[in-house]
C-alpha cells in the first residue's frame, strides 16, 4: 500500500517512475522559501545517522578560527566508524578538518571539531541551540558524528530545513560542492555520488548506520532556483533523489519578468521641458516561478530616484532587482527611454542655434560631451 501511495504521488508529480519511492521518509523543498513541494511522512521522528554532520558543520563555521591549527589527540582518532583517519599528533586546520567532515564522513573529524570548537559536550549544546533557533520541535542531537542513540533524530523536513541554513554560507556550500581534494595532506573523495550525476547536484551528505538505514540530503540549482531533497532510510537512495529533484524542478516555468526595451517604471525630471521620463530595460529578464509566485516578487530600483534636466536617452539610469524573499531571481540595467531638455527661455543663443541645427536632444547630448571633457 505504502509504496502504491508514494507512486501516485511521484505521478501527480509529472514524473515517470518505474517504481515507487522506497524511502520511509522523504520530502523536496525550495531552500530559498522553505515551501514544501513534496512530503513522505515528513514529519516522523527518524534517525539520521552522518546526516548530522550538516549540523556540526553549521555550527563549527558559526564558531569561526577556521585558520586555526590544532594538533589531533588519541581520542579523536580512535573513534569508530567512517574516517578521515586523523592521526595523533599531527596538527591540522579546522578548515581542513571540515572537509574531511563532510567529503569522507569522517567520525573522527567530528569528534576533533566538536572538542576544538569549545569542548564535546558543549558543542553539542550549541547543535541543540542552534535547532531551536531554527525553530524547530523534532530535532535532538546527542553527539556531532550520528552515531546511534534513541535520543538522537530529526525529521526530513527538519533535516531540509537546517541543510537550507546552512547552505546560506558560503564557505559550506563550497565544502559539499567539492568532489574531491587533498585537506591536510589526507586525500579526501565526496561520498556524495549525485554530485557526478545529476545535473545542477552542488551537495550535501550522505549517511548510513544500521539502525538508521541509508540517509541522504541532496541539493542542486537550475534556473536559479535552489532545492533540497531529503530521504531517511531510503535503501533506493540515489535513483529516488533523481526523480524527486526532477519531481520538483518541474514545478517552475518560466515567467518573462520584463522585455529588452520595455518602460519599468518612469522618473521625475525637475527644470526641464518635460515631468517625467521612461526608464526602459536593456536586455529581457526571465525567472523560473511556481504558481503564485509572481505576486510575491518585490521589486527593487537602484539609482537616482529624481532628476535635474538635462537628461539624456539612453543614458544609464541605475538598474532594477526583482527578488523572492532574499533571493535575488532576476536583474538588469536600466536607461532613460526619453530626453528632458532646458526650457528655451533658460538657454543661450548658442545653444537656441544647436537645437535648431540638430534638434534639441542631440544638442543636449553634444553640451554633455562637452561637460565631461578637460576644462
Amino acid at each position: 500500500m505504502k509504496k502504491t501511495v508514494c507512486c501516485l504521488l511521484l505521478l501527480m508529480l509529472c514524473i515517470p517512475v518505474s517504481d515507487a519511492l522506497s524511502a520511509q521518509s522523504a520530502v523536496v523543498i525550495d531552500a530559498d522559501t522553505g515551501d514544501v513541494l513534496f512530503e513522505h511522512n515528513a514529519d516522523t521522528r527518524l534517525p539520521m545517522a552522518s546526516t548530522t554532520k550538516i549540523m556540526t558543520a553549521l555550527v563549527a563555521l558559526e564558531t569561526g578560527g577556521l585558520e586555526r591549527m590544532y594538533t589531533v589527540k588519541k581520542e579523536y582518532a580512535a573513534v569508530e566508524g567512517s574516517s578521515m583517519y586523523l592521526q595523533e599528533g599531527e596538527r591540522i586546520t579546522l578548515r581542513d578538518t571540515l572537509y574531511g567532515l563532510m567529503l569522507a564522513s569522517g567520525n573522527d573529524a567530528a569528534v576533533a571539531i566538536a572538542e576544538e570548537c569549545g569542548g564535546y559536550d558543549a558543542f553539542v549544546e550549541k547543535m541543540n541551540a542552534k535547532a531551536a533557533a531554527l525553530g524547530l520541535k523534532d530535532t535532538h542531537f546527542v553527539n556531532p558524528n550520528g552515531l546511534p542513540d534513541a535520543s538522537h533524530y530529526t525529521t526530513a523536513h527538519e533535516l531540509a530545513m537546517i541543510t537550507a541554513a546552512a547552505l546560506r554560507d558560503p564557505v559550506f556550500r563550497q565544502i559539499v560542492a567539492t568532489q574531491s581534494c587533498t585537506a591536510g595532506g589526507h586525500v579526501l573523495t565526496n561520498h556524495n555520488r549525485l554530485l557526478r550525476m545529476y545535473d545542477g547536484a552542488i551537495g550535501v551528505k550522505t549517511g548510513f548506520t544500521r539502525a538508521a538505514g541509508r540517509c541522504l540530503v541532496s541539493a542542486a540549482e537550475r534556473s536559479g532556483r535552489t532545492l533540497i531533497a531529503v530521504t531517511l532510510n531510503d535503501p533506493d537512495d540515489w535513483n529516488d533523489h533523481i526523480a524527486l529533484l526532477d519531481a520538483g524542478f518541474a514545478q517552475y516555468e518560466p515567467v518573462t519578468l520584463h522585455g529588452a526595451g520595455e518602460t519599468v517604471v518612469t522618473q521625475r525630471v525637475f527644470g526641464g521641458d518635460v515631468e517625467q521620463v521612461p526608464l526602459t530595460a536593456q536586455h529581457t529578464v526571465t525567472a523560473y516561478l511556481r504558481p503564485g509566485e509572481r505576486d510575491k516578487l518585490k521589486t527593487v530600483r537602484y539609482g537616482e530616484k529624481i532628476c535635474y534636466a538635462p537628461v539624456v536617452r539612453t543614458a544609464n539610469a541605475g538598474r532594477i532587482e526583482y527578488r523572492l524573499g532574499e533571493r535575488v531571481l532576476g536583474q538588469d540595467t536600466l536607461v532613460y527611454g526619453g530626453a528632458a531638455l532646458l526650457p528655451p527661455e533658460e538657454k543661450s543663443i548658442g545653444e537656441r542655434l544647436l537645437d535648431r541645427l540638430f534638434g534639441g536632444e542631440q544638442a543636449q547630448t553634444i553640451e554633455k560631451q562637452d561637460a565631461g571633457g578637460e576644462q
